[in-house]
Order: C-alpha cells, then sequence, then structure tokens
C-alpha cells in the first residue's frame, strides 16, 4: 500500500503558457455556441424546457420586446442587457413588468441558460482530454483563464490527481473545509494547503481559473459560500433548483437524486454564472478574487495562448484586464478557425505582433501546442547534458 506525507506543491515564478478558453474551444465537446441558445429556448423539442414557467415567461418577454416576427432572435447579450438596464436603475417597463418581474424573469434566463449547456450531447471527442494528457507529458507550468461556464476542462482533468496535478480553483470553495454537513464525496483538496503527496507522485497545482462562473458552482446567499459539485451540474427546470446525487455504491447499487440545498443553512442555492451583457455585474467578491487572479497570471505567463475566443463586446472588462496587465515582451498566440478582421484587430490592439493560426482547436492540440509548452529552461538543460555526453 502506498504511503503519503502532507507537503505544500509551490507555483514557479512565472508561467511558460497562460491559456484563453473561449467558447470556439468547447465546441468539439458539444456545447451550444451562445448565439444558439435562444434558438434551442424557442425550439427546444425538449419537453422540460417546452413545460416549464421560464421557457413561457422568457420568451413572452422578448416577444413583446424584440422583433422575432421572421424567426430571427436577438442576442443574449441584447436580452441580458435590456434587462440589466431596468435592473440598475431600479425602474419598471410598465406595469406589467415591474422591477421585481423584470429580475425574475432575468433568473429565469439563466436557469434556461444553465440547463441547455449542462445537457449532455454525445458528441464529446476528447478534445480537452488531449490538451491534459500533452501538458501532463511536457509542461505543467501552465494556467489557465475560460471564459465557459462548462465543465468540459475540469472533467477532463480528472486522471492527472493526485500524481501530476491538483487544480487551483482560485476561490475559497465550502467544500475545502470538510464540514460535518457536506458528503465525504464533495470534500476537496485545497492546493494552496499541504497537500497528500503519495510516494512516485510528483504533483503541480495548476489554476483553472473560470473567471465568468461555473456549472459546478453553487453559491448560498445565505453563508455567502461556494460548493463545488464536481460532477453534479443538473438543474430542474419544474423546481428552479438544483440536483444533487447520492451516487450507487456496492452498498447501494442505485443512484438516488435529491433537491440540492446548501448543507450548512439548508437555503437554496443560486446559479454562480455571470450572463453576457453589456451591464456586468462584477461586484461578487468571488468574481472580484478571479479577476485579480486572472491579472497576476496575465503579468506571469511569457506566452499567452487564446483558443476560440474573440472578444466579444460585453466582455470590454477582459479586454481591459488583458490590456491593462500584459507584458511588452509577452509572445501572443491566437486560435481560431475563423478568423476575421474584426478578431484579428482585437488582438493587435494588445500586441503589435499576434500569431495567429487559422485551425480548430483539435488541429491545433495536434499539431502546435508541444512546441508552445516547451519550457526554454528544460531545453537549455537539455542542450547542456547533450554538449556534456549525457
Amino acid at each position: 500500500m502506498r504511503s503519503h506525507k502532507e507537503t505544500y506543491i509551490k507555483y514557479e515564478e512565472n508561467r511558460d503558457a497562460l491559456f484563453v478558453f473561449g467558447a470556439g474551444a468547447s465546441i468539439a465537446e458539444g456545447a451550444p455556441l451562445q448565439r444558439d441558445i435562444l434558438k434551442l429556448i424557442y425550439e427546444s423539442d425538449d419537453d422540460q424546457i417546452n413545460r416549464s414557467e421560464a421557457a413561457v415567461q422568457v420568451r413572452t418577454f422578448i416577444n413583446e420586446n424584440f422583433d422575432t416576427s421572421e424567426g430571427v432572435y436577438p442576442t443574449l447579450e441584447s436580452v441580458f442587457g435590456y434587462l440589466d438596464y431596468f435592473i440598475s436603475k431600479r425602474e419598471g417597463l410598465g406595469n406589467e413588468y415591474t422591477t421585481s418581474r423584470i429580475t425574475e424573469i432575468k433568473e429565469y434566463l439563466i436557469r434556461l441558460v444553465h440547463y441547455i449547456i449542462s445537457k449532455p450531447s454525445g458528441k464529446r471527442d476528447g478534445a480537452y482530454r488531449k490538451f491534459w494528457n500533452l501538458v501532463s507529458g511536457k509542461n505543467r507550468n501552465i494556467s489557465v483563464v475560460t471564459m465557459n461556464y462548462d465543465t468540459f476542462i475540469d472533467e477532463s482533468f480528472d486522471f492527472l490527481y493526485p500524481d501530476r496535478a491538483y487544480i487551483d480553483y482560485c476561490i475559497e470553495l465550502m467544500n475545502y473545509h470538510h464540514y460535518h454537513e457536506i458528503s465525504a464525496f464533495d470534500w476537496w483538496v485545497n492546493p494552496r494547503e499541504p497537500v497528500p503527496v503519495w510516494d512516485g507522485g510528483d504533483p503541480k497545482p495548476i489554476k483553472i481559473i473560470k473567471v465568468h462562473g461555473s456549472l459546478n458552482w453553487k453559491y448560498c446567499n445565505c453563508c455567502n459560500q461556494v460548493l463545488l459539485t464536481a460532477w453534479d451540474t443538473k438543474i430542474d427546470l419544474e423546481s428552479m433548483g438544483f440536483k444533487g446525487y447520492i451516487h450507487a455504491s456496492c452498498e447501494n447499487p442505485e443512484t438516488v437524486e435529491f433537491d440540492l440545498t446548501c448543507p450548512l443553512d439548508g437555503n437554496s442555492f443560486d446559479t454562480f454564472i455571470v450572463p453576457p451583457s453589456h451591464i456586468k455585474e462584477l461586484s461578487h467578491p468571488a468574481i472580484n478574487k478571479l479577476l485579480d487572479e486572472t491579472a497576476i497570471e496575465i503579468r506571469k505567463a511569457k506566452k499567452i495562448v487564446f483558443i476560440g475566443y474573440s472578444f466579444p463586446e460585453a466582455d470590454v472588462h477582459i479586454k481591459a484586464l488583458f490590456r491593462k496587465n500584459i507584458r511588452a515582451d509577452t509572445e501572443i498566440h491566437v486560435i481560431d478557425p475563423y478568423l476575421n478582421n474584426s478578431i484579428i484587430s482585437n488582438y493587435k490592439s494588445l500586441s503589435p505582433a499576434p500569431t495567429f493560426y487559422e485551425k480548430t482547436f483539435e488541429n491545433f492540440i495536434k499539431d502546435d501546442l508541444l512546441n508552445l509548452i516547451d519550457s526554454p529552461n528544460k531545453s537549455k538543460h537539455s542542450d547542456a547534458a547533450s554538449c556534456a555526453g549525457v
């Protein structure tokens, strides 16, 4: 039986590469594009969507405030931006749409977005798994920032634990404290504290910074804590609540589903995602922490690799974050199979000479990833060893 010791695992002073993922990176795993989400809300054949009060209310609001007569739907950003305008001004929209009603419709829309993104598509091709395989074998001195709510990048990481890497989500999780009320299945190792290192293992901490939140994060506005439900992202549109699971075991051969509430105070959880809107609410302390951690990683990165991200107009705060913190000598690499003048211009406003790859995430992994994550220190060491006849 393997033994282990508790020890700190530390980050290197600088990062060889920072990977920034947008929606284009998750297409290969079956995630819907943001522009298709409203279409799915309107035209889905999913019974839970079509029976839900949430979908009825959202469709009615959009039909009464946007032109959908030709079957063309507004952007998600414009709908959220419209809702947020009235909420931020504390104004109503006629006697039917009071501020509280508009706030309720926004929450309905957020939960519909959560439901659609969390549904398994069956189309996954393992692009993120291939990414982590190469990172594990070549160079783990990297970090990740993702704008995506989906959990593909987290779930593909599992084989690295515990001998190769630990995920650092860069926020304080309820799961770290092993409260008696939390199932041991949901306990999580905090990589910023001493961690178990098993004989033969060599784990490194890797930051996965989900700056707009995640489907597997649940926020309790009573105790103000975040619960990570690592493998559970399901939401029920009838009850508007989240589902938890007691997974099958030798003693209990069937998985049991139950309504998930805060284990500390029984309060209903809120979604922890920042919706796409031109008027973003970024005052949440956890979001501020994530943005601060992102700024640190931008400053530390020798290379920044953007994958499937185009700096949409609703993400002006992200562009500002990079513009303020990027170093003049940092290499910028951009992977996008649909490069156009607008995307190219966005990146040239960050760096005078970014390198562009007009290819998919999968092809980038196959053709270019190893070269980009090659550590300069390792290369110099190898050359010296070769000269010494080693």
